[in-house]
């Protein structure tokens, strides 16, 4: 995994760190999904497939995060997660 950091201009353009866009041309569409204080920046391009998938999951983890904000988590040991993951 690679970590660059970058700022915002302020027509509220971003660079990419060159060493991230090796493989992004001009023009190629880029999904941004915004989670509180997070973005997660994709290709479009090789979303096709998975778009679904990542939206749900995206979807998911935002729930999932709301319920443990408002003391809705649900505690178990491992054993018990990992058959609770098996059911997904």
């Amino acid at each position: 995994m690679d970590v660059a950091i970058t700022k915002m201009s302020s027509k509220g353009q971003v660079v990419i760190p060159a060493e991230m866009r090796s493989d992004i041309n001009e023009g190629d569409k880029i999904l941004i999904i915004q989670n509180k204080d997070q973005l997660i920046m994709k290709k479009a391009s090789k979303l096709d497939s998975n778009l679904n998938e990542d939206l749900e999951f995206a979807k998911k983890t935002d729930e999932a995060w709301k319920r443990i904000e408002e003391g809705k988590g649900i505690k178990m040991d491992f054993d018990d997660f990992l058959d609770e993951m098996k059911k997904w």
